[in-house]
């Protein structure tokens, strides 16, 4: 990297999320909204309408023990990811110069944590104290989460200025802290915000599903509950697909945007692994004993749907920016555009500017239709899901209009739809 120019990055001038107050808020709101969630959907209740009573005993929250799980966890995720084990992949080119390499054996990582779960339910280890100890370990992720952002910062403020991410480059302290102030934060060769992205808390939520399964087989008389079994498995597909396409991550908002703060580290740490299971928690404390065969077979049919239209817009269009030449993809119709990218505008990058968003959705849909119609809270991953996509889509439009220009206004016009061709 010492070819590297001292350019240093740009102020950040568009300010997100209601600026240096609005992040502060969210800094307090994100952890509040995580804890309140699991209050009110748990095995008495699920439900919005009441506002949950919380313990009084801080044993129910902080727990030396269910500490050590959660370091231990993240700790095993860290050993695992530094193994020279997958391939050394370049991202994408920095604007000061050059390009980071990154590990890419996310995948590895998990099949090891599988066969680790299930060392663990052949020694008939008490595996079912990460359900007991739910929310002292989600406590214990919220702490190392904020210490984290923290540590985060104040590494920021002594790195050289080529290194800051232009999302968080305000020189406002409480924004930038949200934010993230450097961009690709590292030790040594370990880079933090990647390892964080894909490992602890992915492969965690994994992990919680596996639990909860296993927990329910030996309640249900050993046999697998076919609701939470299918919801699991949609969601324990969903990681390994996106851990077997590891390296696709080194193009998102994230990695290339987004500095590595409060925002990140929160999001992948606890709010992926404490949000996202809320299904499975549900069918594991609310069995859904009347889902028919023929409801779950098409809730099943929609997942597949999903996966398809996810899985076939991110791999093509990680095929063109691969190899914009490769025959295969000589059918596909683009935009040029100032910077000597092009646009695509055909394929389902024509149906609209966001394919894998609208698969995306389509999954969280099929993983709450499994709970049943009663209650909706367990909805609550796709409706915010939703939110955070056309949020995204948002981010990414200001980003791409100031990159591209009047090519970006010709793509718009082209492809009108943003997520859900002819609705939105």
């Amino acid at each position: 990297m010492s070819d590297i120019k001292d350019k240093a990055v740009e102020k950040t001038k568009n300010k997100e999320f209601g600026g240096p107050i609005g992040t502060f808020l969210l800094v307090l709101l994100l952890p509040t909204v995580v804890f309140l969630l699991n209050f009110a959907c748990n095995k008495k209740r699920c439900t919005i309408m009441e506002i949950p009573k919380l313990p009084k005993s801080l044993s129910f929250f902080f727990d030396l023990q269910a500490t050590y799980i959660f370091l231990g966890w993240f700790a095993f995720q860290a050993a695992l990811a530094v193994l020279p084990v997958g391939k050394l992949v370049e991202g994408q080119p920095l604007k000061s110069g050059g390009r980071l390499k990154y590990r890419c054996n996310g995948f590895f990582a998990l099949i090891v944590s599988i066969a680790a779960f299930g060392l663990g339910v052949y020694y008939k280890l008490p595996l079912d104290i990460v359900h007991a100890k739910f929310f002292q370990i989600m406590t214990a992720a919220t702490l190392f989460s904020v210490l984290l952002s923290i540590a985060l910062y104040a590494k920021s403020l002594v790195v050289p200025k080529n290194k800051l991410a232009p999302g968080g480059n305000t020189g406002n302290h409480i924004y930038d802290f949200f934010m993230g102030h450097e961009l690709n934060p590292r030790i040594g060769t370990f880079d933090l915000k990647f390892f964080c992205e894909l490992r602890p808390g992915l492969i965690g939520w994994v992990m919680f599903n596996l639990i909860f399964v296993y927990k329910a087989y030996l309640e249900n008389n050993k046999e697998f509950p076919p609701a939470l079994t299918l919801a699991a498995a949609f969601q324990i597909f969903y990681v390994a697909d996106a851990l077997f396409a590891e390296e696709a991550i080194l193009t998102t908002m994230d990695i290339v945007h987004d500095g590595f703060g409060f925002m990140l580290a929160f999001g992948d740490l606890v709010w992926v692994p404490f949000c996202y299971n809320l299904q499975t928690r549900f069918l594991l404390e609310n069995p859904q004993n009347n889902m028919y065969w023929y409801c779950l077979a098409a809730i099943g049919v929609l997942n597949v749907i999903g996966y398809y239209i996810f899985r076939g817009s991110n791999s093509q269009k990680d095929a063109y920016r691969k190899d914009p030449h490769n025959p295969a993809l000589a059918h596909l119709e683009t935009i040029p555009t100032s910077t000597g990218r092009r646009l695509l505008v055909s394929g389902w990058w024509g149906l609209c500017r966001k394919p894998n968003y609208l698969g995306d959705l389509i999954m969280a849909t099929a993983w709450s239709m499994c709970c049943g119609f009663h209650h909706v809270l367990p909805y609550f991953y796709p409706i915010y899901f939703l939110v955070l996509l056309i949020h995204r889509g948002m981010r990414d439009d200001v980003i791409c209009r100031k990159k591209y220009g009047a090519s970006w206004t010709r793509y718009c016009q082209r492809v009108p739809y943003k997520i859900i061709p002819y609705v939105y």
